[in-house]
C-alpha cells in the first residue's frame, strides 16, 4: 500500500465530506456564475431548482469515488448488494415510507386548530394528483443521489468507530450545513428572526432524522430502504407544511416537527436498538 492510499484509507470520511461539499457547492456556484450567492428572489426562480439538482452532486459522485479508492470492486459489490436488498420485513417499510408523512400530518392538523395556516398543503391544493407526482418523483431521486452517499459510504465507515447515535448527529449537522447555500438567502444574517430560521432549518431536525435513518440501516443493512425513508421525507416537506409559513408561524412548525422526531430517537434509544431484520 502507498502513502497516499494509506492516507486516503486513514482519513476516509473526512475526505468524503470535504469532497461532497466541494463539488456540490461548486456546482451550485456555476449554475447561478456570474451571478453569486445569496440568490435574488428572481434567481430563485429561475435558477433555484438547477442548483438543487446540483447540489446532489456531491455525496453521490464523492460516495462512488471514495467507495472505489478505499474498498475497490468488493465495495461496489457491497455498495450494490445493499442498493438492491430489498427482502427485509414489511413492517421497516410501513416505518420508513408511512411514519414521517402521518407524523407531520398529524401534527400540522394539531396546529390548524389554532391557525388554518398550518392545514396540510395537499389537503387544500386544487391539483393534487401534480402535487403528489412531483413529490413522488423528486423524492425518488433526492433520496437516490444523497444516500448513494451519505448512507452508501459515510455511514458504514463511521459505524465502524461510533455508535448510532454519534453518527447519526454527526452526519446530520454536517447534512444540514451542506444544504446552506439552498437557504441562504438576502435576509438571512439581517436580524434575529431570519437568522434563528436559517438555525433552525439546518440543524434542529435533520439531526434526529439522520439518526433514524442510520438505524434503520443499521437494523437492516439496506440501502434501498435508507433511499426511500429519505424519499418519503422529500415528499413530505414538499406536500405538507404550506410553503408560506414565514417568521414565528415557521418557527412553530420547525419545533413542533424536531420535538417529534427527537422523540422517536428517544424510542429507539430505549426500545429499538435490538437487531431485528
Amino acid at each position: 500500500m502507498t502513502t497516499n492510499e494509506s492516507f486516503v484509507k486513514k482519513y476516509a470520511v473526512p475526505i468524503y465530506f470535504i469532497l461532497t461539499f466541494l463539488l456540490s457547492w461548486a456546482f451550485m456556484a456555476l449554475i447561478i456564475f456570474p451571478n453569486t450567492f445569496p440568490m435574488t428572489s428572481e434567481q430563485a426562480e429561475t435558477m433555484g431548482p438547477l442548483t438543487y439538482v446540483a447540489l446532489l452532486v456531491g455525496p453521490s459522485i464523492a460516495g462512488v469515488i471514495m467507495t472505489g479508492l478505499v474498498y475497490g470492486k468488493v465495495g461496489y459489490q457491497e455498495l450494490l448488494s445493499r442498493l438492491l436488498k430489498w427482502r427485509v420485513s414489511v413492517r421497516w417499510y410501513v416505518l420508513a415510507l408511512l411514519v414521517i408523512p402521518i407524523l407531520a400530518t398529524a401534527i400540522l392538523l394539531l396546529l390548524s386548530l389554532f391557525s388554518s395556516e398550518y392545514i396540510p398543503a395537499l389537503f387544500i391544493s386544487d391539483d393534487i394528483l401534480s402535487l403528489l407526482i412531483i413529490g413522488i418523483v423528486t423524492g425518488l431521486m433526492v433520496g437516490f443521489f444523497e444516500e448513494l452517499g451519505w448512507t452508501g459510504f459515510a455511514v458504514p465507515r463511521m459505524r465502524l468507530r461510533y455508535d448510532i447515535f454519534a453518527t447519526g448527529i454527526i452526519v446530520g449537522l454536517l447534512w444540514g450545513a451542506w444544504h446552506f447555500l439552498a437557504f441562504w438567502e438576502i435576509d438571512t444574517f439581517s436580524g434575529l428572526l431570519p437568522f434563528t430560521l436559517l438555525i433552525m432549518r439546518l440543524f434542529t431536525w435533520l439531526p434526529p432524522f439522520r439518526i433514524i435513518m442510520v438505524w434503520i440501516h443499521d437494523q437492516t443493512k439496506s440501502l434501498l430502504l435508507v433511499m426511500l425513508m429519505h424519499a418519503s421525507l422529500v415528499f413530505t416537506t414538499l406536500n405538507l407544511p404550506s410553503a408560506e409559513l414565514s417568521g414565528r408561524m415557521l418557527i412553530i412548525w420547525l419545533v413542533s416537527w424536531s420535538v417529534a422526531l427527537w422523540v422517536i430517537v428517544a424510542l429507539i434509544a430505549k426500545f429499538g436498538l435490538k437487531k431485528t431484520i
